[in-house]
């Protein structure tokens, strides 16, 4: 057994493990790029001005029982945009001013009512031999 032959091909292999290794982190770090990529294609900027309506969401909803109730409590208002996402909110009926996450917020676009109602009017069907 020749102790030189062996040092040289546990070195080799130790390289060629060091190489595999490299390779992993380099790879991982492309798919860490591509997937924040993707994320941050898909995600809507929010801009926000003083006087917009908005809802703020209810993050403590799950206490309370009632799959069909509404996650967004308002409308608010907007009565300051304050960096790092920060808004700052009027409620109008009672005149409480407060700040939250930007990301708790949503426009709000209101509700609006059908201005016209169409009426269909249904008649008894005729009886035995009437046309």
């Amino acid at each position: 057994m020749d102790f030189t032959k062996a040092g040289i091909a546990r070195k080799l292999q130790l390289e060629e493990l060091e190489c595999l290794r490299l390779e992993a982190y380099e790879n991982a770090r492309i798919y860490k790029e591509q997937t924040k990529a993707f994320h941050d294609h898909h995600i809507r900027k929010k801009d926000f001005k003083e006087g917009d309506d908005i809802l703020l969401y209810n993050s403590r909803l799950w206490f309370m029982p009632g799959k069909l109730r509404s996650r967004w409590d308002g409308p608010f208002r907007v009565k300051e945009v304050k960096p790092y996402v920060v808004v700052e909110l009027f409620h109008p009926q009672s005149g409480t001013t407060f700040k939250v996450n930007g990301h708790r917020v949503k426009k709000y676009h209101g509700y609006k009512s059908p201005k016209e109602l169409e009426v269909f009017l249904l008649t008894d069907a005729p009886i035995g031999g009437e046309t």
